[in-house]
């Protein structure tokens, strides 16, 4: 603040910057001591509503290579996305974004019945082509460096375990990433995340699209209490197969199918008894 008494001039000072908060501002220094560099993104503006981040979301970039990922979470024009930052495979981490602002990573989508997800998370992109353009597993440098970043983010503001999540969990309909071959149980190791062992494949009943019935309102709760975005309609639509296949991308990575089998529900349940 300036050094003068005068309280009035104070308050209409205030005002102005509050309600010039949306003026894009480049990130001047790493929120991580983990950053290798800075590549400014003009696209973000203020957190609505809330006064921290709880969610911490991991996407993969699903581009050919990181560079062009880069430039695109960089770039001005539509459509505008960006994200606080960016993981090379050999384990560079690049910030885009400042933590206290609003990043564009992860679009419509919702988690415990929340939206605006955007204004309540910290986005993590990791280069990997996706399953566009030829989907591989992540290096070791690539994981130690998403790992580290994680746990660095999750201390600095208190993120839950269960808040930490996929961009496939809060857009199950619309997203994959970063997919059945990032290592949950990596981060988990190091405390941050949910997770547990799957449940092994057995004999039982499997629901699949197309059914309905009270069985499959008890299985779309049992997703919603865990937080997906989901309709308790008791009829296992598109919607449901996409929450199934999403939760198994996480959860339940050996067959991704979107069929609640007796693997996928276990696991569901052992999740909801282990938050």
């Amino acid at each position: 603040m300036n050094g003068g008494s005068d309280d009035h001039h104070h308050h209409h000072h205030d005002l102005a910057r509050d309600h010039d908060d949306d003026v894009a501002l480049p990130v001047e220094r790493p929120d991580s001591t983990l950053v290798g560099s800075l590549s400014a993104s003009p696209n973000h503006d203020c957190r609505k509503g809330v006064e921290r981040p709880d969610i911490l979301i991991l996407h993969y970039t699903g581009m050919p290579d990181g560079l062009s990922a880069l430039r695109r979470l960089c770039d001005p024009g539509p459509p505008r996305v960006s994200a606080h930052y960016v993981v090379f495979e050999d384990g560079e981490i690049v910030q885009c974004v400042a933590e206290d602002r609003r990043a564009w990573h992860a679009g419509l989508g919702s988690w415990e019945g929340r939206g605006d997800v955007n204004s309540r998370s910290i986005g993590i992109e990791i280069v990997n082509p996706g399953h566009e353009f030829g989907y591989r597993p992540f290096p070791e440098a690539q994981i130690a460096a998403v790992t580290a970043l994680s746990v660095d983010i999750v201390a600095r503001h208190g993120i839950l375990p269960r808040h930490v999540l996929a961009h496939s969990d809060i857009a199950p309909m619309r997203k994959q990433d970063p997919g059945e071959l990032f290592p949950w149980d990596r981060l988990a190791a190091e405390g941050v995340g949910l997770w547990l062992p799957p449940a092994p494949f057995e004999d039982g009943k499997a629901f699949a699209p197309g059914e309905e019935g009270p069985p499959v309102q008890a299985i779309q709760a049992l997703f919603a209490m865990l937080g997906y975005g989901m309709q308790v309609t008791g009829v296992y639509d598109a919607a449901t197969e996409a929450v199934v296949a999403a939760f198994q991308r996480h959860w339940r990575q050996a067959r991704v199918d979107g069929v609640a089998d007796a693997s996928t529900l276990k696991t569901l349940r052992d999740l909801l008894a282990a938050r």
